[in-house]
């Protein structure tokens, strides 16, 4: 099968979900192809790094806390096409996490509106509506409905 793709990307992400019953996503612009996303905290595994170390450094970066993994959700088990690199296939990893520590980054509540200088921004989406129609990237809509389905009674 001929894909274009010269790299395996694996990303890791952590769904941490408040004790409001309310699950933090982030709303990013990717600037090279000009789409608004609405995805899961996190990010790529570096040389040396383990998973579970990646997802609690990322959670550090992105929204300066620290975190404990609770438990493994999903890993990504199709073909994805990198919707940041067309020349990678993306494979992701998904914790779920709780803070350690009170969230120190301002979070949205409402839709996702950016300031000029900011391209990320954080917000919370409540159980109930919360949904695969919420996240915007394949693999994502995959790990909304497992989180529907294996955590219901949160």
């Amino acid at each position: 099968m001929e894909t274009g793709i010269t790299s395996i990307n694996l990303r890791v992400y952590g769904v941490l979900v408040n004790d409001k019953k309310q699950v933090l996503v982030s709303d990013e612009r990717i600037y090279y192809n000009n789409l608004e996303v609405t995805k899961f905290p996190g990010g790529g595994l570096e040389l040396g790094e383990g998973t579970i170390e990646c997802v609690i450094r990322e959670c550090k970066e992105e929204i300066g806390i620290d975190v404990e993994v609770i438990d493994h959700i999903y890993t990504t088990d199709f073909f994805q096409q990198s919707a940041y690199n067309p020349e990678h296939q993306i494979v992701s990893v998904y914790y779920l996490i709780k803070p350690l520590e009170p969230l120190r980054i301002h979070v949205n509540n409402g839709a996702a509106v950016y300031p000029k200088e900011v391209s990320e921004i954080f917000r919370f989406v409540d159980w109930n509506y919360f949904n695969e129609d919420v996240m915007t990237l394949p693999i994502d809509k995959v790990v909304a409905r497992i989180m529907k389905e294996k955590y219901e009674s949160l």
